[in-house]
């Protein structure tokens, strides 16, 4: 009886499964047309334009929701592997505190900024994460642990493309204007801009060293994504009863660290590096296709120009903080 059950309940999944398969490809395979649109960010959109055309039976929804809990938990696990903490170290002492400064300064600014703005703290908590962190990874990552509307997963999402594309397009202007030397330039793109597809197209423009740069110091933000989700999640189980209390550190966050640390003991072979990294991509972007598709537009427009507002500010912040810190180590 309960093998029957179960085959019951994943045959009930593949409906679910075949639409995020084919979600997923079409959003890597423009990408790879697209290379500076990030394919989290097409995923998540072209998520939200299934979602909300009627034409997917209810009975997908069952495996869109399992593939948005089990891709999202191993993507930000494989993440890690993308992190070699010597790298970060290689960056010099000073580099290192100004990236904190730039995480923590723009997380705390922004979920200020959204109560000043009456956004709701669930939005704030995203965009802020997203912000100071690395993008559309930091939000997916953090959504688990925070009390929150899957139309303000979407919103963050936009406002990390829209404000992460402004950057990427304007700070080559503003470097070239100002100018800045190709690492001083690669610091201060590594330590503003939202998402790494963005940093790396941002810092094209000044040259290699200023990309080799950038990528490090973006990287290094993302290594603060773990004790960034401690934090959440402990003041979160301040706010909630004991029997609904989110871990401190989840699980696959736990994962995180340990695919760091395997990094940086440098026992992976660079062919199994990269592989490692396409599985991400493809893991988070299957994950966001299914978040989105459970997202509609009318709930996402309630929310107004402030989150507009919101994005533009902590966008100003955070590039704000890095101009200024950088410049000074």
């Amino acid at each position: 009886m309960v093998r029957t059950v179960d085959r019951r309940a994943a045959a009930s999944l593949w409906p679910g499964l075949w639409v995020a398969v084919a979600g997923t490809a079409v959003s890597l395979v423009v990408a790879g047309l697209v290379p500076a649109v990030s394919a989290l960010t097409l995923a998540v959109v072209l998520g939200v334009v299934v979602g909300n055309v009627p034409v997917l039976p209810g009975s997908v929804r069952p495996g869109l929701a399992w593939v948005m809990r089990r891709s999202l938990r191993l993507g930000v696990m494989l993440l890690g592997l993308q992190l070699a903490v010597g790298q970060v170290l290689d960056l010099g002492v000073g580099t290192v505190v100004v990236v904190v400064l730039i995480v923590v300064v723009t997380f705390a600014g922004t979920v200020v900024l959204g109560r000043w703005l009456g956004v709701s703290r669930g939005l704030s908590v995203l965009v802020a994460a997203g912000f100071s962190i690395c993008g559309a990874s930091a939000i997916a990552a953090v959504e688990s642990v925070i009390d929150r509307e899957d139309e303000d997963v979407a919103t963050g999402v936009a406002l990390v493309t829209v404000f992460g594309s402004a950057s990427m397009l304007l700070l080559p202007v503003l470097g070239g204007e100002l100018g800045l030397s190709e690492v001083d330039f690669g610091r201060i793109a590594g330590g503003s801009v939202h998402e790494v597809a963005q940093v790396v197209a941002a810092a094209s423009p000044m040259g290699a060293a200023a990309v080799a740069v950038a990528v490090v110091v973006k990287l290094s933000r993302v290594v603060l994504l773990a004790p960034m989700v401690a934090v959440v999640s402990v003041l979160r189980r301040r706010e909630v009863a004991v029997g609904k209390r989110p871990p401190v550190l989840p699980l696959f966050v736990v994962g995180f660290l340990a695919a760091v640390v395997v990094r940086s003991a440098g026992v992976l072979p660079a062919p199994v590096l990269d592989g490692a990294r396409q599985v991400t991509t493809v893991l988070l972007a299957a994950a966001l296709f299914a978040l989105g598709s459970a997202v509609r537009v009318r709930a996402l427009v309630r929310t107004g120009p402030r989150a507009f507002v919101l994005g533009a500010l902590s966008t100003v912040l955070v590039t704000g903080v890095a101009f200024a810190g950088m410049l000074l180590v």
